[in-house]
C-alpha cells in the first residue's frame, strides 16, 4: 500500500510564505497554491438542486429526480461542476496518486463548506469517507476519499471515522455504468462495523464526485437505517446531466 508520494517533488510545502499556481506556475496570492485568475476560471456549481446539487437553470429549485423519489441523505454540498479543469485534477489526485492536487481541492471544499455553515447548514457530528473495498485498496495504495476527510478534518474542526463504514463486496468500478446498473452494483455491497454508533447522529459522508448519487443513495440509506438523524454529502464536484456540461 501507498503511504508516501512516489516522487520528492509531489510534496507540496503549504507552509511557504511564497506559493505558486500547481495549475498554471504563476505566482499565488495566498497561502493556497492557485492564483486569483486559475480559481476564477475553475467551474464553479452555480445554479443546482436544493438536495442533490444537479445542475439546474435556476437556483433554489429542486430537480424531478429529487421530487419523484427523495433521496436518503438530506442535502449534497460541492463547489464544482465535473467539468474542465476541475475533472482532469480529481483524475490525477486518484489515479495517480497527485496528492497536492487534490490537497489543493480539500482545502478549497473546506472553505465552501465553511461558507455554507456560516450560511445556516447544520454542521454534521462526524465525517464518513465512503470506503473501498480491500482489493481495490491494494491496488490503488489508498482512499481519496479518506484522504479528502483527512483534509476537511483540521479546518472544519470535525471528527473523521474511517472504521465505521465498510465495503466487503469489490463490485466493478461504476464509472462506465448508467444508473439502473449502479444501483444494481451497490446491492450489499456496504456495511456497517458498529450500528449503534449511528443512533441520532448527524453524519457527513466525503467522495470526490457525486455522479447518479447510487452510491451516496446507498450508504445513506444504511446509515438511516441504523438510526442516523441526517446524512449529508460532502464531495468535489457533481456531474451535469449527459449532454449538459
Amino acid at each position: 500500500m501507498r503511504c508516501q508520494p512516489g516522487l520528492i517533488r509531489q510534496v507540496y510545502n503549504w507552509l511557504k510564505s511564497e506559493q505558486f499556481c500547481l495549475l498554471c506556475d504563476e505566482r499565488a496570492e495566498s497561502r493556497l497554491p492557485l492564483c486569483p485568475s486559475c480559481e476564477t476560471e475553475l467551474p464553479w456549481l452555480g445554479p443546482h438542486c436544493a438536495i442533490c446539487a444537479l445542475p439546474l437553470p435556476a437556483a433554489g429549485l429542486i430537480c424531478g429526480s429529487c421530487q419523484k423519489h427523495p433521496p436518503a441523505f438530506a442535502r449534497v454540498e460541492a463547489p464544482w461542476r465535473y467539468a474542465f479543469p476541475v475533472d482532469t485534477l480529481i483524475t490525477r489526485f486518484k489515479h495517480q496518486a497527485k496528492w497536492p492536487l487534490g490537497h489543493l481541492l480539500g482545502e478549497l471544499l473546506a472553505g465552501h463548506l465553511q461558507h455554507a455553515f456560516a450560511e445556516g447548514l447544520p454542521r454534521p457530528d462526524c465525517l464518513l469517507p465512503v470506503p473501498l473495498a480491500d482489493g481495490r485498496l491494494r491496488r490503488r495504495g489508498f482512499n481519496q476519499a479518506a484522504m479528502l476527510a483527512r483534509w476537511l478534518a483540521s479546518p472544519l474542526r470535525l471528527p473523521v471515522d474511517e472504521e465505521l463504514l465498510r465495503r466487503p463486496l469489490d463490485t466493478p468500478a461504476q464509472q462506465q455504468l448508467d444508473a439502473d446498473a449502479r444501483r444494481r452494483n451497490l446491492r450489499r455491497a456496504f456495511a456497517l462495523a458498529e450500528p449503534p454508533r449511528v443512533a441520532g447522529r448527524h453524519l457527513a459522508l466525503v467522495d470526490d464526485v457525486l455522479t447518479t448519487g447510487a452510491t451516496a443513495e446507498a450508504l445513506a440509506r444504511l446509515l438511516r437505517r441504523a438510526g442516523a438523524a441526517r446524512v449529508d454529502v460532502y464531495c468535489l464536484a457533481r456531474t451535469p446531466k449527459p449532454g449538459e456540461g
